[in-house]
């Protein structure tokens, strides 16, 4: 017996699809040298913002200091306190990339050719843009300051919303999730965060 399908339930099936296809999730990843104790580390600083060309950053609608004001966070959480001649020195690199949003095309949402002849036929499915968003990526390194080694790197990408606090927010979860990673755990927070 053949089985016929609702419009609506194809519909509801297309609308699942495309759900599972835009998340919103942070892709984060972590690498640390073999046998990494960071407990042996109490202080940490910033590398030079001259070397790091903050002013650069100020109006070009980057987020470093949303990432550097969340990473000082995580940082602190962790029992690590700033310090001008620091046991770890924390290097931070931000970059925006304008990807496009695209969707496959389908015989259900797209219009099929105007003439099928037999033996005459063809239809494939294409990718077509649909939109364009901002993807940030993020990279956090801990170095020894004394040996000048990379103990340490987190990495994380999402993406990032035009919206300033939605972006904050995006940042935020990002280094939150690549610091759950760090071989140490967190404590209280310090009083006047």
């Amino acid at each position: 017996m053949p089985t016929r399908f609702s419009p609506y339930l194809l519909l509801l099936a297309f609308g699942l699809g495309l759900g599972a296809c835009s998340s919103s999730e942070n892709y984060t990843r972590t690498d640390s040298r073999p046998g990494l104790d960071l407990s042996r580390y109490h202080t940490y600083n910033f590398m030079d913002a001259v070397a790091r060309n903050d002013s650069a950053f100020q109006s070009s609608g980057s987020n470093i200091f949303d990432l550097k004001r969340s990473v000082t966070r995580q940082m602190e959480l962790r029992g690590f306190r700033l310090a001008p001649n620091p046991d770890l020195w924390v290097n931070i690199g931000m970059t925006n990339e304008q990807r496009t949003q695209t969707r496959e095309t389908n015989l259900v949402s797209d219009p099929a050719p105007a003439y099928i002849g037999q033996r005459n036929y063809h239809w494939h499915a294409t990718n077509v843009p649909v939109g364009t968003y901002q993807q940030g990526t993020a990279t956090i390194d801990l170095v020894d300051a004394a040996r000048k080694e990379l103990l340490w790197q987190g990495v994380t990408t999402s993406i990032l919303s035009n919206n300033p606090s939605r972006a904050s927010k995006s940042i935020d979860k990002g280094v939150a999730e690549v610091f759950a990673k760090l071989p140490v755990a967190s404590g209280p927070v310090p009083s006047g965060q």
